[in-house]
């Protein structure tokens, strides 16, 4: 089989791998699957009770959508916000069932590498020439070699939270007390399958983005019904105005809801808020001791569990043998990372990217969707789309198409409230830097960045608390 015969490799079947193998479809490519779940896009099931602040419309891939169209497929509302599990059931699940796409599908295989066929990562002679090797190992632990013309590794951060600790590390004990069951996943499902495991509980949540609020106003709800349950929360920041968000002003009315609930919560004491609080250690017991650095001194929080709302980083130990060009910093791209860097760029718009800026120096390799940018939280689920449209067209050999990346989104005139970090100490002296302006008071802060409009999020803005941010400290 000649190189240009073999099928392009999409490393993930969530919301951007089955757009790229949607995308190449309508090409003309041949796609091969690989998904690591038992199921397409197995990681938004994880999230199902988590509803979106995006509507449909920017939530469907455009040919995937011309794909579904065939198949008796009815869209959604396009003004409704689906949450995961509608996303899931009435969109990805539908369209990883259309046969072109079924056929290339295989579920409950994990890539374990990615190389060129007899060549390591040292040697250049015909290296653009020669195949891609994917190996895998599937459900019954076989482990296979494929061949591919292209990768897009669409596969994703949600398996690889950012730690607890400072400096981006885990925090002394943070393992033992992950094994032991004190420390859940990310976004556990607290009004719905995982109650019990919260009822009656003291519950810290750590974090500073919209998955910690989000958990956050469903341990308040269950409080209400639940005696005994305590609330804590934990963030880096000295305050948590970014959380709050532009509450009335909020062009994304979910949204602006969602903090000013939040805020009503921490006021009425219903959540206990520890600001400027860095964990630096846990003891294990039958509770679960957090050992923190404070302004004030060392301090200690006891609780029954904790739930990490740190964000996420990219797993590359697969790509060892491949040859990338990442920026240092948010281990994005190289080109695309000055663009989506929240330390300098917490809000507004990212530019429309597509193949040019995903390149890598290993020719027809790509890193698209959340993984594609890094530790940066502010990832667009349509801006995933345009990523792959743009890389199959580049594929295909139409690289005007390539080059004519676009992409049309609501102004909401807001700041992202996704303002976490790991940068333990404040930048001059202390003072608070805001993305648009510099603003002494936190508050004031947050509401001087919003001269640049704002795109929707992927429903589940994670925040990157513990990654990288334009408010030093936070």
């Amino acid at each position: 089989m000649t190189e240009k015969a073999l099928p392009v490799a999409v490393i993930g079947a969530g919301p951007v791998g089955l757009a790229a193998a949607a995308e190449l479809l309508e090409r003309g490519l041949t796609p091969i699957i690989f998904e690591a779940g038992e199921t397409a896009a197995a990681a938004v099931a994880s999230w199902g009770h988590i509803r979106l602040f995006s509507p449909w419309q920017y939530d469907v891939d455009t040919a995937a959508r011309r794909l579904l169209a065939g198949t008796g497929w009815q869209e959604p509302d396009a003004e409704t916000l689906p949450t995961g599990a509608e996303l899931r059931e009435q969109y990805l699940q539908p369209l990883a069932a259309v046969p072109a796409i079924a056929a290339a599908l295989h579920t409950s295989t994990r890539v374990l590498a990615v190389s060129r066929e007899g060549l390591d990562k040292t040697c250049s002679a015909g290296r653009e020439g020669t195949p891609f090797l994917i190996r895998t190992r599937d459900g019954d632990g076989t482990v296979t070699d494929y061949r591919a013309r292209a990768v897009i590794d669409a596969s994703g951060t949600w398996h690889t939270p950012n730690p607890l600790g400072q400096a981006g590390l885990p925090a002394i004990g943070e393992a033992e007390a992950i094994s032991a069951g004190l420390i859940t996943g990310p976004l556990p499902d607290v009004a719905g399958r995982d109650r019990a495991r919260f009822a009656g509980k003291h519950v810290l949540v750590v974090g500073a983005g919209h998955s910690a609020a989000n958990t956050l106003l469903e341990l308040g709800t269950l409080a209400e019904q639940e005696p005994g349950t305590r609330i804590s929360w934990a963030i880096r920041s000295t305050s948590a105005a970014g959380v709050y968000g532009g509450g009335d002003l909020d062009g994304l009315p979910a949204r602006g809801a969602l903090g000013s609930r939040l805020s009503a919560l921490v006021e009425g004491g219903q959540i206990q808020l520890h600001t400027s609080f860095t964990i630096t250690g846990f003891k294990v017991s039958d509770t679960l001791a957090v050992l923190g650095t404070t302004p004030s001194g060392e301090k200690q929080l006891d609780v029954d569990l904790l739930v990490p709302a740190t964000g996420f980083r990219p797993d590359l130990g697969m790509l060892r043998e491949i040859r990338l060009e990442l920026e240092p910093a948010v281990e994005a791209p190289r080109e695309l990372g000055p663009l989506i860097d929240p330390e300098f760029h917490s809000c507004g718009t990212v530019e429309p990217h597509g193949a040019k800026l995903l390149s890598h120096p290993e020719k027809d390799f790509y890193i698209v969707g959340m993984k594609s940018y890094g530790r940066a939280p502010t990832f667009l689920m349509a801006t995933g789309y345009e990523q792959v449209r743009s890389i199959a067209a580049a594929l295909a050999g139409d690289q005007r198409a390539a080059d004519d990346v676009q992409l049309v989104l609501p102004e909401t005139g807001v700041c992202s409230t996704d303002l976490g970090s790991s940068c333990d100490a404040p930048a001059d002296g202390g003072s608070v830097v805001s993305c648009c302006a510099a603003e002494p008071d936190p508050e004031l802060a947050a509401a001087a960045c919003c001269s640049a409009p704002e795109p929707k999020f992927l429903g589940i803005p994670t925040g990157l608390a513990h990654g990288r941010s334009a408010q030093p400290g936070a």
